[in-house]
């Protein structure tokens, strides 16, 4: 369920620009008026907006907010304004530009979406930089991290709810197997977790866990790096917003608030399921989601985000 919040009445785009183009003029940017504004329109409001205010002003909306705001809340602002799979591109091109860490990025653009929202990811990947996403994750990772990765990445998996249970048992028995003798990057793990839809996934876990007694996320929580990559994998692809508290915990939580990890998932998840994510993290750390970030963040973007959580400081 989603959090972000649109008025009963939606001013027409025309309207939105002429108000954002205000709160650029004069003595400093009005940064509670532009909140005002883009933390409470759709993504095709917001598509529309860009478009208007250029064909209006002869600018780009995004460079000028670029040139307004200021750190973590222009970064926020910025990644929510874009379309959906043209903030998938960004994230995973920022993310091939780093560390090992960020491939934790590049799992959770993979394994989260939809089917068809990978899909328009990459699609927006080739338009905003020329070249494949597949091409540049192959490029930045090594090893079993490539292994992994590429795959996932590039996959088009069956979308529908259609299970086959006796395959779900015969690969359960195939992950049982590998994962008990450490064979974490063995191709057949990859590929069951690389090709099988989501609700075949969670047949076959499933299956794991009534014939072997064992749950797989419990045996993946001592080992290496690439060992937590394969956990956040299954994490993402069959318990999403389980997933998405343990990324938002370890934002929050840790000695210097991970802007962001916050930024990000705030971003991508408030028009897709942030209220079911709020109220998994509040079950678990039995603080609102509000008020744990209200006490890590400050300023404009501590507002924005509490907006697009469905909550006005």
């Amino acid at each position: 369920m989603a959090s972000l919040t649109v008025p009963a009445h939606v001013p027409s785009a025309a309207e939105d620009c002429e108000q954002l183009r205000s709160a650029f003029k004069g003595w400093g940017t009005n940064e509670k008026l532009i909140i005002s504004i883009l933390a409470h329109r759709t993504a095709a409001q917001r598509k529309l907006i860009r478009q208007t205010y250029a064909e209006t002003f002869g600018e780009d909306l995004l460079k000028e907010l670029d040139r307004e705001l200021t750190h973590d809340f222009e970064k926020l602002v910025l990644v929510w304004t874009l379309d959906p799979s043209e903030r998938d591109a960004h994230l995973a091109k920022e993310a091939t530009k780093r560390w090992t860490k960020s491939n934790f990025v590049l799992v959770e653009i993979a394994c989260t979406r939809s089917p068809k929202e990978l899909v328009l990811a990459r699609e927006a990947y080739h338009a905003r930089y020329k070249k494949s996403l597949e091409e540049d994750v192959a490029y930045h990772t090594t090893g079993d991290h490539r292994k992994l990765l590429v795959p996932l990445v590039s996959s088009y998996r069956y979308g529908g709810e259609e299970v086959d249970l006796r395959l779900a048992k015969a690969e359960s028995k195939i992950l049982h197997e590998k994962i008990s003798d450490k064979a974490y990057s063995d191709d057949e793990v990859i590929r069951i977790l690389a090709t099988r839809s989501k609700a075949q996934l969670n047949a076959t876990l499933n299956h794991y866990k009534d014939d072997h007694g064992e749950d797989i996320l419990k045996q993946l929580e001592d080992g290496d790096e690439f060992v937590a990559l394969l956990r956040a994998t299954i994490k993402g692809l069959v318990y999403p917003e389980h997933y998405f508290v343990e990324v938002l915990r370890d934002a929050i939580n840790r000695r210097g608030t991970e802007e962001d990890h916050l930024t990000r998932v705030i971003a991508s998840r408030a028009e897709v399921d942030l209220k079911i994510i709020a109220d998994e993290y509040q079950k678990r750390d039995s603080i609102p989601l509000g008020r744990a970030i209200a006490k890590d963040t400050r300023g404009d973007y501590e507002s924005m985000l509490l907006a697009l959580l469905g909550q006005e400081d």
